[in-house]
């Protein structure tokens, strides 16, 4: 069985927060939650998802959904309490996006600009002064920090 990223104690606290943005599972919504964060963490595809975590299938689909409707980041938000705010630390990181990357069809836009390495994404974050994410953003790749 793989390593478990929720305590007891920090579930409480995240159900209730998931349950204000009507995200919910009427059997495993923590195993659900933990496979996500697994997948998150290891990096692995979708479909080699442990079993112990339910239908590979059914968590992607959760995740997709809970995620087209920003539902990820109110709960990102919601988790941020009392940020150390006497230092603020801003970086982003690069992301080299796949030459096949744009122009897809679809209407919703895309993270993806142009830049000296070609089509890329950037990941704004901002930590307080104890390291802490306090906000983060997706943006293509020619958009400065500030």
């Amino acid at each position: 069985m793989p390593r478990l990223m929720l305590t007891d104690e920090f579930w409480l606290k995240l159900e209730k927060i998931l349950l204000q943005e009507a995200i919910y599972n009427k059997r495993n919504l923590c195993m659900t939650v933990e496979g996500v964060l697994y997948r998150m963490r290891v990096g692995c595809p979708w479909r080699d998802l442990p079993e112990v975590f339910g239908c590979w299938n059914s968590i992607y689909k959760r995740f997709n959904a809970w995620s087209s409707t920003n539902k990820w980041s109110r709960v990102f938000k919601a988790l941020i309490i009392d940020p150390d705010w006497e230092w603020e630390f801003i970086d982003g990181s690069y992301v080299k996006a796949h030459q096949h990357s744009a122009g897809a069809a679809g209407k919703k836009p895309q993270a993806i600009g142009k830049s000296r390495a070609g089509n890329t994404t950037k990941i704004h974050l901002a930590v307080d002064g104890c390291g802490l994410p306090v906000e983060f953003e997706i943006t293509g790749g020619d958009v400065n920090d500030c």
